[in-house]
């Protein structure tokens, strides 16, 4: 029996590692998660206000900034429009990111919700990738509504279609990026509303550590080394040049390397808490 049983394991084996088998296995993965994406936006589809959290905010910051702020930094509301609504596009892409892929899935994870997907013949990794892929669309949304208002206000692009169609998928790119690290903050903290605080919270030094509202020279010292690290400067600094010209090779460099570094070093810890605990 067990001299039987010891070949038969090693071709088990060796069909598992088969190049054919780890495809399908990945094309499955790919399949599974494209479904769980669809039922997101199913989700969507029947309470779309469930994506307002993504729009009103980024559109309120623009009014507010603009008609509060443009006459004393820009000299007119014009000019501070067109400076302004490049970093906004950033900041609905961040907030349509946080919102859904952390506190969410935190909300998913407490209902219940995966313990019903670990009963499926599914990857574990399915609804996480799932959920991933949905929020694409939230920023889509997300920016398409800031600039539609934007236009409205009488912002202009001064580049190019395809500039802004490369400041589009850059943002959005970005806003990926930042998936671990919303996944990792769900995933450690098992209180929705902690993790609703935390992400809430983080919007504060990501966004407004930057030039998003006024020039960096007029901010203090400690602030301005902030805003020189900062990513998310980079990424606001670079569609501001593919939408209203200006310096586009460095800063659009600068934010692939920063998007392909977040997801190297926070996408593992985030599936390794995601498996973890769920």
């Amino acid at each position: 029996m067990t001299e039987t049983a010891a070949p038969t394991a090693k071709r088990n084996n060796h069909q598992l590692a088969r190049p054919g088998t780890v495809s399908r296995r990945r094309l499955d993965l790919l399949w599974h998660s494209m479904a769980l994406a669809r039922r997101n936006l199913v989700k969507i589809k029947r309470n779309p206000l469930s994506i307002s959290d993504a729009v009103i905010a980024p559109v309120m910051f623009l009014v507010i900034f603009v008609y509060m702020f443009g006459g004393a930094v820009s000299g007119s509301t014009h000019a501070y429009l067109q400076r302004t609504l490049p970093a906004i596009l950033v900041l609905s892409a961040i907030m349509a990111g946080m919102i859904a892929t952390g506190v969410n899935l935190s909300i998913d994870i407490k209902k219940g919700v995966f313990d019903r997907f670990r009963s499926l013949p599914i990857s574990r990794s399915a609804p996480l990738l799932g959920s991933i892929l949905a929020d694409v669309v939230r920023y889509l949304v997300a920016i398409a509504t800031v600039l539609i208002v934007g236009y409205l206000m009488g912002f202009r692009i001064e580049t190019d279609p395809l500039a802004a169609l490369a400041a589009a998928l850059l943002t959005i790119a970005f806003g990926m990026s930042l998936s671990g690290v919303w996944v990792l903050l769900s995933m450690l903290f098992k209180d929705t509303a902690l993790v609703q605080s935390i992400v809430a919270l983080s919007i504060f030094p990501l966004a407004f550590g930057t030039n998003m509202v006024t020039p960096t020279e007029t901010l203090p010292g400690w602030l301005q080394a902030w805003t020189k690290i900062n990513p998310v400067g980079v990424i606001m600094t670079a569609c501001r040049g593919l939408l209203i010209g200006g310096d586009v090779g460095g800063p659009v460099a600068h934010s692939l390397l920063w998007s392909a570094g977040l997801v190297v070093v926070f996408a593992p810890l985030a599936v390794m808490t995601y498996r973890r605990r769920a």
